[in-house]
């Protein structure tokens, strides 16, 4: 027992996990920052801590199975996935306008965030059993359908961010197979045309509004601008280290909306200032290229791209989080990984760490 305990300790990938646990407290300490301006009871921080308990426990669980589990249950994995997307429009909550959550005992669980997770496993799943075919339109066409099957589900609640990421997750994955350009080429216009097609008959006014904020952000500040005006305010007010946890003034009185999940980025960049959003770009980066480095490391199609999915994952996430914060991209409600309040979020991107240990401890040597 204590030479397996041994081989896991050496295996395992501890240089990705201390660098979420980082990301998480840096996380945690801002939500709790946000929670003490609200009122003497906290609300948010309690959630936060115990969902941060439960996605470590799960990295050592699920990082301790070995790859062949995931691969061999990942048609199972989108099937439930599925399944919940279909149950939540008929039996989940409205929260902000979205039936999009599932609310048990006083917690409520999201079904698009085990999606993620899901069509990350079974397309990588699918896509290794291709032979390297992947130059055909079938190739392409197939696995559209597997996750327009997920994003169509999620954009009837409606929930665009988490649509948004789902097909960034596949088209990352065609990116990843190597898919010609011509045919790529394609597909961007294929999505031109479909976003052009979502904007008269599909997107809801508010939808429209923010693409509008996002392009003239000053037509309206105190209204649909508002958002985003409070968030460059508070990003730049936090200038070189900050004002401090608890003092920063935008999340503290309540300019800032959404400060808890949405902004928290906004939070760190005023509270911490550069040196705290530099610090939390920097470990971004390197969980990033540790994944990467992963995924050139192994020897099997369908550890490579669910690493690659993850990867992708990650990257979008971060990219339209950090970019609607500061303006330069419209607001999804996207929120930022392991930072963000929010348990589903928290648990599926630890239950991604899981599987990227799992893998890391089927490929990698022993010292290496």
């Amino acid at each position: 027992m204590w030479n397996k305990l041994l081989v896991f300790a050496r295996k395992f990938d501890w240089i990705m996990f201390l660098v979420v646990c980082i990301l998480s407290i840096i996380g945690l300490l801002a939500v709790y920052s946000i929670d003490i301006s609200r009122a003497d009871k906290l609300t948010f921080f309690p959630t936060q801590a115990l969902s941060i308990g439960i996605g470590v426990i799960l990295v050592f669980v699920g990082g301790s199975l070995h790859k062949t589990f995931y691969e061999s249950y990942a048609k199972y994995f989108y099937i439930i996935a599925v399944l919940a997307l279909v149950a939540v429009l008929f039996f989940g909550v409205d929260i902000r306008g979205t039936r999009g959550w599932f609310r048990f005992f006083g917690f409520s669980f999201q079904p698009a965030e085990l999606a993620k997770f899901a069509l990350i496993i079974f397309l990588s799943y699918w896509i290794s059993r291709q032979r390297r075919r992947h130059d055909t339109w079938v190739f392409v066409i197939y696995s559209g359908l597997l996750m327009a099957v997920c994003a169509g589900l999620v954009l009837l609640q409606p929930d665009l961010g988490s649509a948004v990421v789902l097909s960034g997750i596949w088209f990352g994955l065609l990116i990843f197979s190597r898919v010609p350009k011509k045919k790529m080429l394609l597909l961007i216009g294929g999505v031109l045309l479909i976003f052009l097609v979502a904007w008269f008959f599909l997107f809801k006014e508010y939808q429209k509004e923010r693409f509008f904020t996002f392009l003239y952000p000053d037509r309206d500040p105190l209204g649909s601008g508002y958002n985003i005006t409070q968030s460059i305010i508070a990003i730049g007010s936090g200038k070189g280290f900050g004002r401090g946890l608890g003092f920063g003034s935008q999340s503290q009185l309540h300019f800032l909306p959404e400060a808890q999940s949405d902004f928290i980025f906004s939070v760190i960049g005023e509270e911490l200032g550069f040196f705290g959003a530099a610090m939390v770009i920097f470990l971004y980066a390197i969980l990033l290229l540790r994944i990467v480095w992963l995924a050139k490391i192994c020897s099997d199609d369908f550890s490579a791209y669910t690493l690659l999915g993850i990867f992708s994952v990650f990257v979008i996430q971060i990219i339209i989080n950090i970019g609607a914060s500061l303006g330069v991209l419209p607001l999804t409600g996207i929120t930022l990984p392991f930072l963000s309040y929010g348990g589903s979020s928290l648990i599926t991107n630890m239950g991604l760490i899981a599987v990227a240990e799992s893998i890391s401890m089927g490929c990698r040597k022993v010292g290496r």
